[in-house]
């Protein structure tokens, strides 16, 4: 019996220990970009489950530890994904280079097929470019269903290999990230502002943090092909509520 209760007491000792050098500390880190200043966005922790704000110079503050997933987003620049290091987390300042967004990757989505049209009231809605026809009926434009999406989806596919070549001109980029950044585009393109304001009750600021949280589960591949964009829509709905649910550390 008081063998047992050694035993017991030696585990719970070793996982007192293990949990203590495993508890997450203060990171604090900027986030900067050669041409301009950030002063607004988010950093999410994946595996904590917490975000913070990026404030003014770019400075940010969160709880991490090694091999932790963090993901930064700030409107007008390239949102990216970096799992942390020893060395990452034992800086005084961590520092973390964010670039603009690639106005290349747009002309991607409208070469391909896609434009945006801006309506009266600031309210957007998109149009496919392509025409449809029957045996009874003359060509016409089919505007956007009313569930959000747009009909006749673009290819996922091509669009991550157009990103591919544009990603990859100045440096070498990792397969995931490109796929994170087709992720993003191929469903703002495939749906409308409005569901991202109205349906998931997202502020304008928050939509990349939210796709790039989302194309960091694998499931996000699996309903890439237009006919699958009500499966999409429906991961998009549950990862959402995951989403809402993360702790968020005021300024």
């Amino acid at each position: 019996m008081k063998t047992k209760i050694g035993l017991i007491f030696s585990v719970l000792f070793f996982q007192v220990c293990f949990a203590q050098n495993e508890t997450r500390k203060p990171l604090h880190g900027q986030v900067v970009n050669d041409s301009l200043t950030l002063e607004s966005g988010y950093v999410l922790n994946i595996n904590s489950q917490t975000r913070t704000f990026i404030n003014a110079n770019g400075l940010f503050d969160i709880l991490a530890k090694p091999k932790d997933t963090l993901l930064f987003s700030s409107l007008a620049f390239q949102s990216k994904k970096i799992v942390l290091t020893e060395k990452n987390c034992q800086e005084r300042l961590f520092l973390v280079q964010m670039d603009l967004v690639n106005n290349e990757l747009k002309e991607v989505v409208v070469s391909n097929g896609l434009k945006v049209n801006s309506l009266g009231g600031g309210s957007q809605r998109f149009v496919d470019k392509k025409f449809f026809d029957d045996e009874k009926s003359s060509p016409k434009n089919r505007l956007m269903p009313a569930d959000g999406t747009i009909e006749n989806g673009m290819d996922f596919v091509r669009i991550f290999k157009d990103f591919k070549k544009i990603l990859r001109k100045k440096e070498e980029v990792k397969e995931d990230f490109i796929s994170d950044v087709a992720f993003s585009e191929y469903v703002k393109i495939n749906f409308s502002p409005s569901f991202f304001s109205k349906d998931l009750s997202l502020k304008e600021d928050e939509v990349e943090l939210f796709l790039l949280y989302c194309s960091n589960d694998a499931a996000s591949k699996k309903y890439l092909k237009p006919e699958d964009r009500f499966m999409l829509m429906d991961f998009l709905i549950t990862k959402n509520k995951e989403f809402k649910r993360i702790a968020t550390f005021g300024k």
